[in-house]
């Protein structure tokens, strides 16, 4: 028996997509495979580590927890579309180059998405609120205080 196809409209990063998907594809797999946006990393499918971390409707989302078709006609924001519209780093990706807030690099893009949204409901945090908007994300090579360094400086730089 071949599984059921759905045609599923995904707004990702400003760009509308039409996908073909079975009714139980992962958003995450959907963004990684169907549409070549492989920012988005899958660490641990079960929405722990955060690394699936996208933005959907301007709020962080596990992209390995939603289904694909439960995401049809939202707002998703990847890694890929954080960029600033003429092509330069947005204020966290500047901010993480320059107080060195990666080392793998597997678990950054859940970090941006995060931070991003983070910054955007609290533009000035303190250390504490710093480090406690990165605390539902999961890194094992940093320490997190590079990366908390990487959110007060976004703050400074207007993120």
């Amino acid at each position: 028996m071949r599984e059921e196809l759905h045609d599923v409209r995904l707004r990702v990063n400003g760009t509308t997509h039409e996908v073909r998907v079975p009714a139980r594809r992962l958003l995450s797999d959907a963004l990684r495979h169907d549409l070549g946006l492989t920012g988005t990393h899958v660490g641990c499918e079960h929405g722990v580590c955060g690394a699936c971390t996208i933005l959907v409707d301007g709020a962080p989302a596990r992209a390995c927890l939603m289904l694909a078709v439960a995401a049809a006609d939202l707002e998703l924001t990847t890694v890929e579309g954080l960029t600033e519209e003429d092509g330069s780093l947005s204020p966290v990706q500047q901010a993480f180059v320059e107080c060195h807030g990666l080392q793998c690099g597997f678990c950054t893009a859940g970090f941006l998405t995060t931070i991003t949204a983070g910054l955007r409901d609290n533009p000035h945090p303190t250390h504490d609120e710093a480090r406690e908007m990165v605390a539902g994300n999961l890194c094992r090579c940093t320490g997190y205080q590079n990366i908390v360094k990487a959110v007060e400086r976004a703050a400074e730089l207007g993120a």
